[in-house]
């Protein structure tokens, strides 16, 4: 049997388990955590990503290595590299990742817009960077920080103290321009082995608190001239890093134009819709081109929507009676802020979707984030 070990248990590595095991797949799970969710369909080892001795464990007998979080210290899969493994994607894409300064600097080197940036290692060097992007800016620590964590917004000069304060005892920070979108969208594309592309639809992004509330995919008003440039940008990061498997870059559009945000080298978020809601979903694409298979088609099934469940998820009895709804738990307790299922929702046509979806919406409780 093929196994594929897979850094991280959280709810990506369930679903990527998810979709392999139909496929006569063994998976192996690392996480620090023995409730990870991948551990209620998986084989789990329960020990740090950064522990060379369970990281070797995990991968013992696996077929290819990959990881479901771009927060996987880079020195363990080069470890693995070095000693014999085959990790996908490249520990090089995950460092990119790990890195806003190193990562805006590859997304221009490709010819990828970004927003206005600096990099801030001192106090003076804030006043310096805001004097040349202006405010309103948002400071971000190069590394970490997700779902809205580690940054601060700059609505004038006066609030950069208050903003060092918060992050400068992080240590190298950037300073990012605020990009005045028309609205949030992201591109997941997948690479195989033998360096063929294959991009979803377009997706449409909404957050709240920094954290994703609802994807709409495919997204409306798209022309195929904007979804070409966003599988442009996708395929320029992926045949740079010579990858392999799914990819995600976040982008804001204002007009025909589209910013590059941050990359992600995983499945992600505004991905899960294509569960249901595609031919294939990003998770089975991923397995599949990790292991050197061949991809499959990406199209879009009629219409859908994502909504994550923030804190808590409702009883699935009380949403399974609207049609076209799907319900996924990913068996993460209870918290404030945390993402603990998502509800896709399904249609043949956009008409069909939005009561559907304001109906799904109307029976979840008032999350936590």
């Amino acid at each position: 049997m093929t196994r594929l070990a897979i850094l991280g248990g959280g709810q990506l590595g369930r679903m990527l388990a998810l979709a392999a095991i139909p496929m006569g797949v063994e998976i192996c799970s690392l996480d620090p955590t023995g409730a990870a969710p991948a551990g209620a369909v998986s084989e789990l080892v329960v020990g740090g990503l950064d522990d060379v001795v369970a990281v070797a464990r995990t991968a013992a007998g696996a077929s290819v290595v990959t990881y479901e979080w771009e927060g996987v210290p880079a020195t363990s899969t080069r470890h693995l590299e070095t000693h014999g493994s085959v990790v996908r994607p490249s520990t090089r894409a995950l460092e990119v990742s790990q890195d806003r300064a190193v990562e805006k600097t590859t997304f221009t080197a490709l010819q990828i817009p970004v927003a206005p940036w600096a990099a801030v290692d001192a106090r003076d060097g804030l006043d310096s960077a805001l004097a040349r992007i202006g405010s309103p800016a948002i400071l971000k620590t190069r590394r970490g920080g997700y779902d809205g964590k580690g940054q601060a917004i700059i609505d004038s000069p006066d609030a950069a103290d208050a903003a060092w304060t918060d992050l400068g005892p992080a240590g190298e920070l950037v300073l990012e321009g605020m990009v005045d979108f028309e609205r949030e969208l992201s591109i997941i594309a997948v690479r195989s082995v033998d360096g063929e592309v294959r991009s979803w639809p377009l997706i449409e992004n909404q957050h709240r608190g920094g954290i994703l509330r609802v994807s709409r995919a495919p997204a409306l008003r798209v022309t195929p001239e904007l979804q070409e440039l966003a599988d442009g940008y996708a395929s320029a990061v992926l045949h740079h890093f010579d990858y392999v498997g799914v990819l995600t870059i976040e982008l804001f559009q204002v007009g025909d134009a589209l910013i590059a945000n941050e990359m992600a080298p995983r499945v992600h978020n505004s991905g899960h819709w294509t569960i249901e809601g595609a031919a294939t979903s990003q998770f089975e694409n991923h397995v599949r081109a990790v292991l050197g298979w061949p991809l499959g088609r990406t199209a879009a099934i009629g219409a859908s929507a994502m909504i994550n469940c923030i804190g808590h998820i409702p009883e699935p009895i009380d949403l399974l009676g609207i049609e076209g709804v799907h319900v996924h738990a990913y068996g993460k307790s209870a918290r404030p802020g945390r993402k603990v299922g998502h509800v896709t929702v399904t249609a043949d046509s956009v008409a069909d979707l939005e009561p559907r979806l304001a109906a799904a919406l109307a029976a979840l409780p008032a999350d936590d984030g």
